[in-house]
């Protein structure tokens, strides 16, 4: 007697592909792979122009975390109470979002003027040797010569800008220079700011607005934040005692701004 053979489940996926395939010709192809994180990274920088583009978006509050998330990158070989007296409060950075401008070595003096009370007083400096009103720091002493080259208009007899960098300068001479110069406007690098200060000839009671070249990369997409050798004095440098004091400081204000 023959066996009566129960019917068997199709286990093809061929109808669910078809049914997919046929939605997706319905809304006229219009669907399209999310991009990653990496890919959009990517598309923020330009690298003819030597520039990620995504700093100039970012508020106070994004800056704060991506400064953050930086430090913790780079400070693996710190302790968490180390790691958390290097952040910086979201109300501690001014944000410059406004300024829509290519943050590009032409518009930097219109940067400084758009966020200085009397952008005429970029050109003074204070009766004491060595006290900028404004320092900008950057990642290594080539950018750091750019960057001095593109404040020169705030140089004059009696005013010279500080180059406070390490770039075929030795630190001997710089000290001599900060105290025997009247400075207003300074570029210099994390390092050799802090080494500076320490010395106590570069001195930051005087000081209105600090500044991070923070938008320029090279030509491996890297900038002042995205290595360890820089990140980290970087951060250091800003959560200076001297400094973090007065970014909330309704009394003796330092502003903080990234370029």
């Amino acid at each position: 007697m023959a066996q009566s053979q129960a019917p068997t489940k199709s286990t093809s996926l061929a109808p669910k592909a078809k049914s997919k395939k046929r939605a997706r010709e319905d809304d006229g192809g219009s669907r399209k792979r999310k991009k990653s994180a990496y890919e959009q990274e990517d598309l923020d920088l330009d690298l003819d122009a030597g520039l990620n583009k995504k700093i100039a978006l970012l508020d106070s509050m994004l800056l704060a975390d991506h400064l953050a998330q930086k430090t913790r990158r780079f400070g693996t070989d710190l302790k968490p109470v180390e790691l958390s007296a290097l952040d910086i409060s979201p109300n501690a950075i001014k944000d410059s979002s406004s300024f829509s401008e290519p943050r590009n070595l032409e518009n930097l003096p219109a940067f400084l003027e758009a966020h200085a009370k009397n952008p005429k007083a970029l050109e003074d400096a204070p009766k004491e040797n060595g006290s900028p009103h404004t320092i900008i720091v950057t990642g290594a002493g080539l950018r750091a010569a750019e960057l001095a080259r593109a404040v020169r208009k705030y140089q004059s007899k009696k005013v010279t800008v500080g180059k406070l960098f390490a770039k075929h300068i030795k630190i001997e001479d710089t000290k001599k220079f900060l105290e025997s110069h009247r400075t207003g406007v300074a570029v210099g690098t994390p390092v050799r700011l802090n080494d500076l200060v320490d010395s106590g000839t570069l001195k930051l009671d005087k000081l209105e607005r600090l500044v991070v070249d923070a938008s320029h990369i090279d030509q491996k997409k890297r900038g002042i934040m995205d290595m360890k050798e820089t990140m980290i004095p970087l951060a250091r440098w800003l959560c200076r005692t001297e400094c973090k004091e007065r970014y909330t400081d309704p009394e003796r204000p330092l502003q903080l701004l990234f370029y």
